[in-house]
């Protein structure tokens, strides 16, 4: 396996590394260096992930810092590695996967540094190790666009570029995005000890997350006092969180593996995802998936069979099946609760009320059946609840079945009636994105970049760090996707 030695010196970024992970041992992880790209160069970095991880951001606009977050520097304190871990992939059991293309640097208080297509590792397997451009500009962009509209993500610093050529479909240039979490620890890291056998590192690795993640599970008096199941009950609960905001905001991930799960219930890997033009419950964002497992509607249920993958992983240290399967089905009433709050919210509702769950489901009917856009429905809703003026035709033009859009607002604006005017429409303007990261925007970025202008990727960063603002200056990317947006691919090379 190539593994360059780094030029230079470490570099000291000014945080303290304590590489809490690397205590687990030898049998969780493969010790490496990155692999050195040519004449890096910058093409995207965030600010605010920078802030939020305590990186001074002036550090971030230097040499040293293009060279440590190519991969071609060493950090003072960090340990480089990639982890192992296993994973069921589109329904069928994968055996051993881990770390491709990932390589962690270390950790810092609250916060994993790693870096992703910085060259291979023991478990690339057949494949190269390395990222290009485009989706590295997409990893990116969707990781920030996420965290705007706060929805639990992984954090994205920055992406570097280089010339030096990487094959996918065709000869493309290589590219490296550092991304930050709280912990890349996946449902397929336990899968990975628990079918393997080695329950003594299975144990070792649930007393780690409960430890320094879920330390309330050793506390907690449900489930007889067992700290396994409370974690896995916490998962849950964590994961329906996510999956209902994915799910009332049109986001799309595109191959939801159990190697793909965060532990602490973050978006983590993005590959095929999308954001949804066109409301349509049965589409599928990712060209690999033949079999549309899955397409939109099914993410809550894959969420759902995933835990169950999570649970058998760790019946080794819960034992009572039973217990297990109480801790499991808390998501049959979290995830449908957690989605009809978040979409009553969408309708200027602060507080869930019975009344609203018809309502709900009669508007997502309507969106399906007509095919209106996603994002600007809700918003323009938005807006329309601020003035509801009779001559204000802006939503209703949206549909073709007009008159059973019309008795759908007549229902809406009797419930919505007993909200205050202002109030409704404010919260409405709070979770009703004017931008999200749609494919033919990320597309844009893309083309832009590989002529050297990142211009553009900058841009669309700040508006979608602050997707709820107005942006007059970029309405156009509030507009309507263009033809040509409908043709474009996305899979899992991406």
């Amino acid at each position: 396996m190539p593994n360059s030695s780094h030029q230079g010196d470490p570099l000291d970024v000014g945080l303290p590394w304590v590489n809490r992970f690397a205590t687990l041992g030898d049998d969780f992880y493969a010790t490496l260096s990155p692999t050195p790209l040519p004449a890096p160069y910058w093409v995207g970095r965030s600010m605010s992930a920078a802030q939020a991880w305590g990186l001074d951001p002036q550090w971030l606009q230097a040499d040293d810092a293009l060279q440590v977050f190519t991969g071609n520097r060493p950090l003072a304190g960090g340990l480089s590695l990639a982890s192992v871990y296993s994973g069921h992939q589109f329904g069928q059991w994968a055996g051993q996967l881990g770390d491709g293309r990932a390589i962690l640097l270390g950790e810092t208080p609250g916060w994993e540094v790693q870096l992703k297509g910085a060259g291979l590792t023991p478990f690339s397997r057949m494949g190269d190790g390395r990222a290009v451009l485009r989706s590295s500009i997409r990893e990116f962009l969707g990781s920030e666009a996420m965290h705007g509209l706060g929805i639990p993500t992984s954090r994205a610093l920055c992406v570097t570029g280089s010339d030096a050529p990487v094959r996918r479909e065709e000869i493309e240039t290589a590219a490296v995005v550092t991304r930050l979490a709280p912990s890349f620890i996946r449902f397929g890291h336990f899968e990975h000890f628990c079918h393997h056998g080695h329950h003594d590192q299975l144990k070792a690795l649930a007393d780690f997350v409960i430890d320094h993640h879920y330390p309330a599970c050793r506390t907690d008096a449900r489930w007889g006092g067992n700290p396994y199941v409370s974690l896995l009950a916490a998962v849950t609960e964590r994961t329906a969180e996510m999956v209902a905001q994915w799910q009332a905001v049109g986001f799309c991930h595109g191959v939801m593996n159990t190697d793909n799960m965060s532990i602490l219930g973050l978006t983590i890997d993005y590959g095929p995802f999308q954001f949804m033009d066109a409301y349509d419950p049965g589409h599928i964002c990712n060209h690999s998936d033949h079999q549309g497992r899955y397409a939109f509607y099914k993410q809550p249920n894959v969420a759902y069979w995933n835990l169950f993958c999570l649970g058998q992983a760790l019946m080794p240290l819960i034992a009572a099946q039973e217990d297990a399967i109480a801790a499991l089905e808390t998501y049959k009433d979290l995830y449908p609760r957690a989605f009809a709050r978040r979409m009553a919210a969408k309708l200027g509702f602060a507080d869930l009320q019975e009344a609203h769950r018809p309502l709900i489901e009669d508007i997502l009917k309507l969106l399906a059946a007509d095919k209106v856009d996603f994002t600007i429905f809700w918003r323009r809703l938005s807006h329309w609840a601020r003035a509801q003026r009779a001559d204000d035709d802006s939503v209703r033009d949206l549909f073709l079945d007009r008159a059973g859009f019309d008795a759908w607002l007549l229902s809406y604006s009797e419930l919505l009636a007993q909200v205050p005017q202002g109030l409704a429409a404010d919260l409405m303007l709070k979770i009703n994105p004017r931008y999200v990261l749609r494919n033919h925007l990320g597309e844009e970025a893309i083309q832009a970049a590989k002529q050297k202008d990142f211009t553009v990727v900058a841009e669309l960063l700040q508006v979608l760090e602050r997707p709820f603002d107005e942006h007059p200056e970029h309405a156009a990317w509030a507009d309507f996707p263009p033809d040509w947006a409908s043709h474009i691919a996305i899979s899992c090379s991406s």
